[in-house]
């Protein structure tokens, strides 16, 4: 290959370089031109024009910012003393409306009765499941109580636990179907445990009681009517009153806790002043009771008994 026809060859790459790129900048749009007039309406002519009133500074921001900070922690302490300040009410209720005895007597009772009504799957079937269902109804609420209470109750520890996995056996203990029936013999295996000191195989629960999950109005309201019943048949005249004194007493310390269970926050018409007034009566009653009890008063007894029957009879006509 010649000289000349190599210089040829590199003359004509060059020409393919550099023309296209001539080209590029000859098909580029021109720069586009603003004259103060066109920028006026989006940007301000100066910085100090853009800021309205004082220009801040660092002093006054510091101060913003640590205004911010004590309000955020006030309402941080506030807000922990009025939690704290609920949980101590909520457990001081039940301390002084029943004592740490009567709870666990109780506790026993119903759990000897659930026992003798979850025998056999046709025993269930006919009817058991109802009784079933009041006495979970119970055993739930009792523990609910037990979790809250400041004494020194058995149980306590497991208490939440335990309050939770009855709520749910009591809800679905509406009909004698075999899975119920099951379900129920696995309570009674759990209550055995507990009360023979083995303790829970499950102990989660919720942090705070749940009220309208824990226990519907009607099994309680069945309660509240058993307990009046055998409250009256304890107390007919004072030597019936010294004989039963601590079945007395339990049953009115059961009936003080179920006035103040009925208007928690979450049960039906908690904020129903008429119901509230009606559940205040017989928790009131009741704890008269006790008093007169502790008293020797027998005739105070008996009259504050009178008082709490007048309450249910009120409260059932209207409510149930």
């Amino acid at each position: 290959m010649t000289l000349r026809r190599l210089f040829g060859i590199f003359a004509t790459a060059l020409l393919l370089c550099v023309v296209p790129h001539v080209d590029a900048d000859d098909r580029r749009s021109p720069a586009p031109k603003f004259t103060p007039a066109d920028t006026s309406q989006v940007f301000f002519p100066s910085l100090s024009d853009a800021i309205r009133g004082e220009r801040p500074s660092l002093s006054a921001m510091r101060q913003a910012a640590n205004a911010v900070a004590n309000a955020a922690s006030n309402a941080a302490t506030t807000g922990g003393a009025a939690s704290a300040s609920g949980a101590a009410e909520g457990g001081g209720i039940w301390t002084s409306l029943i004592s740490p005895a009567s709870i666990e007597d109780e506790v026993k009772r119903v759990k000897l009765h659930f026992d003798s009504i979850v025998t056999t799957p046709g025993a269930f079937k006919s009817g058991g499941y109802q009784d079933a269902r009041l006495d979970l109804s119970i055993l739930a609420v009792m523990f609910a109580v037990i979790s809250e209470h400041d004494g020194d109750v058995r149980w306590k520890d497991q208490a939440a636990a335990a309050r939770d996995l009855l709520a749910r056996s009591a809800f679905n203990c509406k009909a004698g179907s075999t899975q119920v029936y099951n379900e129920a013999k696995l309570r009674k295996a759990d209550l055995q445990d507990l009360v023979s000191g083995s303790g829970l195989s499950s102990r989660d629960a919720e942090p705070q009681a749940d009220w309208s999950m824990i226990v519907d109005r009607s099994p309680m309201m069945e309660y509240a009517e058993h307990l009046r019943d055998s409250l009256q048949d304890v107390t007919n005249n004072a030597d019936t009153v010294k004989s039963n004194a601590d079945q007395v007493r339990r049953e009115a310390e059961l009936l003080a806790v179920l006035g103040k269970v009925l208007i928690q926050e979450g049960m039906d018409d908690f904020d129903d002043e008429d119901y509230a007034a009606l559940s205040k009566s017989m928790a009131t009653a009741a704890t008269n009771v006790v008093g007169a009890l502790e008293r020797g008063d027998t005739d105070a007894v008996r009259k504050s008994v009178g008082e709490i029957s007048q309450a249910c009879d009120a409260c059932h006509e209207q409510y149930r």
